[in-house]
């Protein structure tokens, strides 16, 4: 019976919680998640200050705070979830409510379009060098050897197909013809005749080939040459012609911008048989570039390439650029950035591409150890030296490549999906940062660990 009276006691003590007490169980048990321990680690105040983040009361968006949108970008990139996967937990999951700042209850988000939207804002107002100095000043307490910097540059790719002249060359004949399609249609005239229908038969006969002969490949490319151009000729005709009747978008003038670029640049390789500068590879991302890294197994990638460097494990951007650079030439500014961000640095080190006459002379100047390979006689410490420069060499290779692995497998960063120039750094800054965050949420879990047992 006193059994009985004590579960009666109990559920009847329970039955009574207020909603005050029933969130803060809530809250206590999301603090102490993994995702919990995230949200611990991130400056919200500070970045919101300045990213210059707002509420606002009107936008389809206005169910997000400015904490809230900032803490979307970063579960996403945690997640590594498309948008509208993403959409479908974030009604679904309690936790990832409290770490976005919403509680919708038994509602649902009206539209998974919200986060593209959210994205779209931030990449507005993201200065990349100036939010990492406050992330750095936040993390500072969390990192043991702020002196010991290492250095790599590494290619975020972007979300396209791979670039061949004849695939280029298509997608502009095939956009510009759908364009000029839908001008006859709106202005009701007929469309001019081209031989468009016999170059797409032609076309896809070519690529369903395993093999492509050089002749043949040629021959494609004269073709969808001549029929680009004369497209465009068709089209400004009609654009001159109707000019009062027709207004067109900037968007569609920018395209077609691009697209003559690429008949001019493809017309020059052509012609020359090499490359040109600024080359367009893709029309939708006009921003990419080839980048040439030298691989085994990819001799060359598209998207951005950034210049990292990494303290105690926590990367940081140091210069980013969809154009290809010599990252040896950024070596003596990554420098001067690492002593705004963490002070003195006594330690450096990078790849064999970094170690030129300019950037060695200006450590010996500072008095900077690095791994370089020594140039002429030996030092009176120089099995010193050699001990410094293989462990820095070793940490370099292990730790610093590996955060790179780790962040383009698990962190949304291996084939950036984003359509726009701004959007793309805005979801490279969201992974390498959501990663920094994870390994300092661990720190500070070993941190309560430790005062727990002193």
């Amino acid at each position: 019976m006193s059994k009985l009276r004590r579960i009666f006691e109990t559920t009847q003590e329970i039955s009574f919680i207020s909603p005050q007490q029933e969130f803060s169980l809530y809250w206590k048990s999301f603090l102490e998640s993994e995702l919990g321990k995230i949200y611990r680690a991130i400056p919200w105040k500070e970045l919101i200050k300045v990213l210059r983040l707002r509420e606002n009361r009107k936008d389809r968006s206005a169910l997000f705070s400015p904490q809230g949108k900032l803490a979307l970008m970063f579960l996403k990139a945690y997640t590594g979830l498309s948008d509208k996967k993403l959409f479908e937990h974030l009604n679904g999951s309690i936790q990832y409510q409290m770490f976005c700042g919403i509680f919708l209850g038994p509602d649902k988000l009206p539209d998974f379009k919200v986060v593209s939207r959210i994205r779209t804002e931030l990449s507005r107002k993201l200065n990349v060098r100036i939010t990492q100095e406050i992330l750095a000043k936040a993390w500072k307490p969390y990192i043991k050897h702020p002196n010991i910097v290492l250095e790599d540059a590494t290619c975020y790719e972007s979300y396209i197909r791979y670039p061949t002249n004849v695939k280029l060359l298509w997608e502009s004949v095939e956009w510009m013809h759908g364009q000029m399609k839908r001008t006859c249609r709106y202005l009701k005239i007929l469309t001019p005749r081209t031989k468009f229908l016999e170059q797409k038969d032609k076309y896809f006969a070519y690529m369903r080939k395993r093999k492509k002969p050089w002749k043949e490949t040629r021959k494609r490319t004269r073709s969808l040459l001549y029929l680009l151009n004369k497209l465009i000729e068709q089209q400004d005709k009609i654009e001159d012609q109707y000019r009062t009747r027709i207004k067109f978008p900037e968007k569609y003038y920018k395209k077609k911008r691009v697209i003559r670029k690429v008949l001019s640049q493809q017309k020059e390789i052509f012609e020359t048989g090499k490359s040109v500068p600024d080359r367009i590879v893709s029309i939708s991302k006009s921003y990419v570039r080839p980048i040439i890294r030298g691989k085994e197994t990819r001799s060359v990638e598209f998207g951005a390439k950034v210049n990292m460097i990494q303290v105690d494990g926590i990367n940081f951007i140091d210069y980013l650029s969809f154009d290809p650079f010599n990252e040896s030439t950024m070596f003596i500014g990554s420098i001067r950035h690492c002593r705004t961000l963490f002070g003195k640095i006594t330690h450096i080190s990078a790849d064999d591409i970094y170690a030129t006459n300019a950037n060695r002379k200006y450590c010996t100047r500072e008095k900077i150890t690095t791994n370089f390979k020594r140039k002429g006689r030996a030092g009176k410490h120089e099995e010193h030296r050699q001990i410094i420069a293989c462990e820095l060499r070793k940490e370099r290779a292990t730790r610093m490549e590996g955060s790179f692995g780790t962040e383009k497998q698990h962190y949304s960063l291996d084939k950036i999906k984003a359509r726009t120039q701004l959007n793309e750094i805005l979801w490279i800054f969201f992974g390498v940062h959501t990663a920094n965050a994870v390994r300092i949420a661990k720190r500070l879990a070993q941190e309560d660990q430790s005062h727990l047992v002193a």
